[in-house]
């Protein structure tokens, strides 16, 4: 699934997900981009910060203009690292659903990571990683009601609390491409073992920034039931047919063995 040939400097992996869907990976993690390099796109996610030039070089380079909009499916910090950069050199409008706004206008903080959580080096790291909102003024919106994605013709988006209150995932029905975000992941995103090989597996949440575990295992089984064929979510490789679909169905089954912390402050 690797899309050879145009590897950008900067970048560990580029993937062709799907008919007009690219995925990017930056240090570890996802975004993607979402439609015709000859006609409109939208960029999902924008990443860690320090990859800010690297997407806006790989987007000059592979797209005719600039995108139409950035979708958010959430607002932790390695998901929107750079966007006050990309919406400057852009001029273009973010979307986010209505209850993550508030982590979005500077009027709300996360709470700050939980390192009791999931075990392995990224979780016992995690209190470093920022948790402040950021604010992003009028150039941010509320996502439409009627569930249709600005600039993404055909894609739908999903609300999948539990992560972070308004956290969302895409979808597109037509050959059921699902983006996750953080809803579940394909690695155990607490391992940096895990990270460093990108070891392939359906997993939860980055248990160390989840805050509502009864709505995140929910949400797993809102996207399980839309069976999709192939995900790309938030941390880790894309996975497709089979093995995503007996893999996703282990972890509703399991999701508290497998998912859910032994101890937190969210638990």
């Amino acid at each position: 699934m690797k899309l050879n040939g145009i590897l950008s400097k900067g970048y560990t992996d580029t993937w062709n997900v799907a008919p007009r869907v690219i995925g990017l990976r930056t240090m570890f993690v996802n975004v993607a981009l979402i439609g015709q390099p000859s006609s409109d796109w939208v960029l999902v996610d924008t990443g860690l910060s320090s990859y800010t030039g690297n997407i806006i070089d790989f987007a000059t380079e592979h797209y005719d203009k600039p995108p139409v909009a950035i979708i958010l499916t959430h607002g932790h910090f390695d998901h929107i690292g750079g966007v006050k950069r990309l919406v400057e050199e852009w001029n273009v409008p973010v979307y986010a659903h209505p209850l993550e706004l508030p982590f979005l206008t500077g009027k709300e903080d996360y709470p700050p990571a939980d390192q009791a959580v999931g075990g392995g080096l990224m979780s016992m790291i995690s209190p470093l990683f920022s948790h402040h909102g950021i604010d992003l003024g009028s150039a941010v919106h509320p996502l439409p009601e009627d569930g249709t994605v600005p600039g993404a013709k055909g894609w739908e988006w999903i609300h999948t609390p539990g992560h972070s209150p308004g956290h969302i995932s895409l979808f597109r029905p037509e050959d059921r491409v699902l983006i996750a975000g953080d809803t579940f992941l394909t690695v155990k995103q607490e391992s940096v073992f895990a990270v460093a090989t990108q070891h392939q597996v359906v997993h939860g949440p980055p248990s160390y920034f989840t805050t509502d575990w009864e709505d995140a295992e929910k949400s797993v089984r809102t996207l399980a039931l839309l069976n999709p064929h192939l995900v790309l979510s938030g941390h880790g490789v894309p996975m497709e047919g089979e093995e995503l679909s007996t893999q996703l169905a282990h972890l509703c089954k399991n999701f508290k063995e497998m998912a859910l912390p032994g101890q937190g402050k969210f638990v």
